[in-house]
């Protein structure tokens, strides 16, 4: 897994508490932890560097729970560019997403599929952890993780990690799939005999 897949997914959930949009602040206000200090809804955000956008994502709903130190997001996608904008590098979608905002790890439910293009790798699966300072991204022992790539390479198996560190991954337990691998053969010009002199 390339590190840039993960860093894009940290960068674009843990940006989340600084978008802009309307808010839903209900009908009453209350003190139990159950209930969001904070609501967005539809929420869409592009982050630029040096006017050039580097990720926009967008979600459903996002929820604010100040007590428990969460961010609750429901159809959360994103985008990733590069070249000053020009093309999309990641994109990826996830069902519902709580980000921790004082650890920045966040737990991915409810579907999740990363497409990475410059890696030609897209991950599938219904939940995975990323946990910040460790850098890692794990999946639970019972869900199966897929990772394909065009070519028709693709891996299933179960206790997917993979550590962003040191750009590796691999499953704990029942790992089964097909890797291609294409041979690029060097052409090089056939050469012609010496003539006479």
């Amino acid at each position: 897994m390339g590190q840039s897949l993960l860093i894009s997914v940290i960068l674009v959930i843990s940006t989340v508490p600084f978008w802009a949009c309307t808010f839903d602040y209900g009908s009453s206000t209350s003190e139990r932890d159950d209930q969001p200090d904070i609501v967005m809804k539809d929420v869409e955000y592009v982050r630029v560097r040096d006017g050039d956008p580097i990720v926009r994502f967008t979600a459903e709903t996002a929820e604010r729970y100040d007590k428990r130190q969460t961010m609750e997001l429901k159809n959360f996608t994103f985008e990733q560019f590069e070249h000053r904008g020009a093309e999309v590098n990641a994109v990826g979608t996830v069902g519902t997403a709580s980000v921790q905002l004082d650890s920045g790890n966040i737990r991915m439910e409810e579907g999740v599929v990363l497409e990475v293009e410059s890696e030609n790798i897209t991950i599938e699966t219904q939940q995975l952890d990323w946990q910040d300072k460790e850098r890692l991204l794990s999946g639970r022992e019972e869900n199966q993780v897929d990772i394909s790539r065009s070519d028709g390479t693709n891996f299933s198996g179960h206790g997917f990690s993979a550590n962003a560190r040191s750009r590796t991954w691999g499953f704990s337990a029942g790992i089964e799939g097909t890797y291609i691998h294409e041979d690029e053969e060097e052409e090089t010009p056939a050469e012609e005999p010496e003539s006479a002199p």
